[in-house]
């Protein structure tokens, strides 16, 4: 949802989200007494000693015979204490769910809270954060903070910075928020499937001195989260990966799972001694699926036009829009009527504006831009790519709203809908 009020953009999860800081330190008292140990909490006794004996910090714990992550509680080491740093905790939940692009258009996904996209996070730069993330799926997952310069084990990235975060399991990330700027967050095991889920959302850190606003004194600050979708595609991958999950976890709850299982090998060494021994990488397997996601719907903010929703804008208001690409196709945003400034780029404030009325999007992207209202009316703003303004190929649809000045007073030509052009 896109917010009309003044200065901050809709986040309808900011309660569930966000708890205050004394509750906090009070909250995760036992997660404070370990967040330099590395162990995990709130497991099993045999779970806790054995994360004990390898602990995080040391490698990953999918090597350790037996082990078993579910339910557990996981403080990953490197970053301060509860006690030490007055963080801002917030809450985010792994989901699946069904979601609605469309009337008509709906399929399952994994989400952040039950959300398409993901609650938006307001903070202020060098603000402290604390993220408790519990996965409440079947599917194992990591949290990625796209353009925040994290602490490296707060990186997200599974074997490399983290563990994945298994079934009815909680990470808890903590890092500090910067640099300002438009940055967001995502998933970053099983990538694919999960962009088409749009398991993604904005991470928005505000700057006391914003050089942006200085130039431009705006008041409504929109996001906008640009996603495309292959349906058929996320509903099979879905119910397959439920399908072999649930016999991992199993073998995870009686002990007996196996890195091989997942493909998981300490180094290359390791994988080549497999290979030699008869383990076949899956990409050379003559049965292995060579498809990849055709995405037919295209999405701002989780819906489709003509259920998108429109940017309100008055004459003489400067407005800003951020505009985040968290897929993997590129995509160029036109708006008719107006000639915008393009005022920041991943996040980070331009030098010196650059007037455009088109601002590509190429994958992990994001653009800032500043409309100021001079030019009263109803103007399509949309993805100049044809292809990404239809729905399953019915034309218009997809990638596009509308900006709309709420002053027009006596309208001379009401805009409505046309489907199937």
């Amino acid at each position: 949802m896109l917010d009309r009020k003044k200065g901050a953009p809709a986040n309808p999860e900011r309660r569930s989200l966000m708890k205050g800081a004394a509750q906090a330190a009070t909250g995760a008292a036992l997660a404070s007494a370990t967040a330099a140990t590395g162990l995990v909490v709130g497991a099993s006794a045999t779970t806790t000693a054995k994360a004990a004996e390898n602990p995080p910090a040391k490698g990953s714990m999918m090597f350790m015979r037996g082990h078993n992550m579910i339910g557990a509680r996981t403080e990953s080491p490197g970053a301060p204490a509860d006690h030490e740093v007055p963080y801002r905790e917030f809450d985010l939940s792994f989901d699946l769910t069904e979601h609605t692009l469309l009337p008509g258009v709906t399929f399952p996904v994994f989400a952040f809270n039950n959300r398409v996209p993901g609650p938006v996070f307001r903070v202020q730069e060098n603000d402290w954060i604390k993220v408790n993330v519990t996965n409440n799926t079947e599917e194992m997952h990591t949290v990625h903070w796209h353009g925040l310069d994290v602490i490296y084990t707060m990186d997200g990235v599974p074997m490399v910075t983290q563990d994945p975060i298994h079934p009815a399991e909680t990470f808890v990330y903590r890092f500090q928020a910067r640099p300002a700027g438009t940055r967001f967050y995502h998933c970053h095991w099983s990538t694919p499937l999960h962009m088409m889920s749009a398991l993604h959302g904005a991470f928005i850190i505000d700057s006391v001195d914003d050089p942006v606003r200085r130039r431009f004194p705006y008041e409504r600050d929109y996001v906008l989260m640009l996603e495309a979708f292959d349906v058929n595609w996320t509903r099979k991958h879905i119910n397959e990966v439920l399908g072999g999950m649930k016999r991992v976890n199993k073998l995870m709850a009686m002990g007996r799972l196996d890195p091989i299982t997942h493909g998981f090998f300490k180094d290359w060494d390791e994988m080549e001694a497999a290979i030699a021994d008869g383990w076949v990488p899956p990409w050379t397997r003559g049965a292995a699926e060579g498809s990849m996601p055709e995405p037919q719907f295209f999405a701002i903010n989780g819906r489709s036009y003509p259920a998108t929703e429109k940017i309100s804008i008055r004459s003489g208001e400067y407005i800003r829009i951020r505009l985040i690409n968290g897929g993997f196709l590129s995509h160029h945003m036109h708006l008719h009527g107006h000639n915008f400034w393009l005022v920041a780029e991943d996040g980070n404030p331009l030098a010196e504006p650059i007037r455009l009325n088109t601002v590509s999007l190429f994958p992990g992207k994001t653009a800032d831009i500043v409309v100021y209202g001079d030019n009263p009316g109803f103007w399509t703003f949309h993805d100049h790519d044809v292809r990404r303004v239809m729905n399953n190929g019915i034309y218009p649809g997809g990638m596009l709203t509308l900006l709309a000045y709420e002053d027009m007073g006596d309208v001379p030509y009401v805009p409505s809908i046309a489907i199937n052009e």
